[in-house]
């Protein structure tokens, strides 16, 4: 195996010298040694911690790019002291630069898709795509409203291919991701500004699948339509996989350029449809089973009737019964579920819910200021109380992820998604959490 890891090294010890500067390379690069393959990533042994530390504090993006640059199948390095087994050096979190823009969700798999009539087809699509990249539907665009299920299956092409094909190299990202990143490589630092922009290039160039979610928001930003443009074409032509969604079909993209818009109906655009009933009742069973509940067929049929076709709202309404259940130690019945959901049922009667009044149920419930909200405080029970507000933000109004991320101060999408996430995993497992919520909720509905 060591031979292994000395040619790999080698190859990559090649492009390094390329582009790291002669006294450093012969310095800190020349002397690292190969010591392990970890997933994607080279373990490379450092002499001593000063030099550990120098070159991850200062080499280590252009060690990286020579890794990626290597063509070898692996996209990342770690910086090992010499005698310890422990990667005991990493970059610091504003210095990082992820392998994957967005890190996968591994519970969005295929086997996790509840299938119906209404998305057979778009996921009869996405398992081809993932089965053979760059062979068949490319590229694949995929549509349809919130919630809908367009990040799952995204997602789980990404996963399945990282597990059934570990050489591919896949990236999965958001569109505003993907143009924060396009923005950063325009800035030009002293002496780095076309580094940056290579880099950015090289990283997307450079990929055997790569996943772009909500595609819509690049209306009007012509800049980063000209990037992906380019990228999707080199992609393309090396028949790479690219698969993109979007909340409407492409030929309703009139914001885009049109030469971006052909390219996307040259491939194959499957849409995802709402759920009919039969697969809400499916989708809320399979739920229920990932939270280890048994729940009656007649409360499943209640929880769906009168709901919309967002699946998270579907599954709000879940947890909201699972947590009366547990809060009143009764078992689910139809009596209570009618009970718990009683003041959604009657939601139509009252004022329209708006952003601004579930930011002030949630300050005044945790006694906090709106710029602390939604602000950069990391204080342990502000993070929390604003994980609670984009939950119910996501759980009540039918908003897009983007929409609600820029509401709680310019977030990203991937940090929605966590937030959101969290709390839906915290409402399981802790009764502390599902009764901020359940509170904040009812004081929203009081307003």
């Amino acid at each position: 195996m060591t031979a292994q890891f000395d040619f790999l090294w080698n190859k990559i010890r090649e492009r390094a010298k390329a582009l790291i500067n002669p006294i450093s390379y012969s310095t800190f690069i020349e002397n690292l040694t190969p010591v392990d393959v970890v997933g994607k990533k080279i373990a490379l042994r450092a002499e001593s911690e000063l030099a550990a530390r120098t070159i991850t504090k200062n080499h280590l993006a252009k060690l990286r790019e020579a890794v990626v640059s290597a063509d070898v199948g692996l996209t990342d390095v770690i910086i090992v002291v010499d005698g310890s087994e422990e990667f005991t050096l990493t970059e610091s979190p504003d210095d990082a630069v992820e392998a994957d823009s967005v890190v996968l969700d591994k519970r969005y798999t295929f086997d996790s898709f509840v299938v119906g009539s209404s998305n057979k087809f778009v996921f009869a699509a996405a398992k081809s795509v993932a089965e053979n990249p760059g062979e068949n539907f490319n590229p694949l665009y995929i549509y349809g409203g919130t919630g809908l299920g367009k990040t799952h299956l995204m997602q789980a092409i990404a996963n399945d291919i990282a597990q059934k094909k570990p050489s591919l190299k896949v990236i999965y990202t958001t569109s505003e991701k993907f143009l924060n990143e396009y923005v950063d490589s325009m800035y030009t630092k002293k002496g780095s500004g076309r580094d940056n922009e290579t880099r950015f290039r090289n990283r997307y160039r450079g990929v055997d699948v790569l996943l772009i979610d909500d595609i819509q928001f690049w209306a009007g930003k012509y800049g980063v339509q000209e990037a992906f443009f380019h990228a999707f074409n080199e992609l393309f032509s090396q028949h790479k996989q690219i698969v993109i969604s979007s909340d409407c079909p492409a030929k309703e993209l009139t914001t885009l350029e049109e030469r971006l818009r052909t390219r996307f109906e040259g491939g194959l655009i499957a849409d995802i449809q709402p759920p009919d009933a039969e697969t809400k009742i499916a989708i809320l069973k399979r739920k229920a089973l990932e939270k280890k509940y048994v729940v009656p067929d007649d409360v499943l049929a209640f929880l769906v009737r009168g709901s919309d076709n967002n699946v998270r709202t579907l599954e709000g309404r879940l947890n909201t019964v699972i947590f009366a259940s547990k809060l009143h130690e009764e078992p689910i019945s139809l009596k209570l579920a009618a009970e718990a959901l009683q003041e959604a049922i009657n939601v139509d009667e009252q004022e329209e819910v708006t952003p601004e009044a579930i930011i002030r149920a949630t300050c005044t419930y945790f006694g906090i200021n709106k710029n602390d909200l939604i602000g950069k405080n990391k204080r342990q029970e502000i993070v929390r109380a604003r994980q609670i507000c984009v939950y119910l933000m996501c759980d009540m109004l039918a908003l897009p992820l983007v929409t609600v991320g820029k509401i709680m101060g310019g977030r990203d999408h991937s940090t929605i998604i966590y937030a959101r996430d969290k709390i839906v995993e915290l409402m399981r497992v802790n009764d502390r959490v599902a009764k901020d919520v359940n509170d904040v909720k009812s004081a929203v509905l009081k307003q």
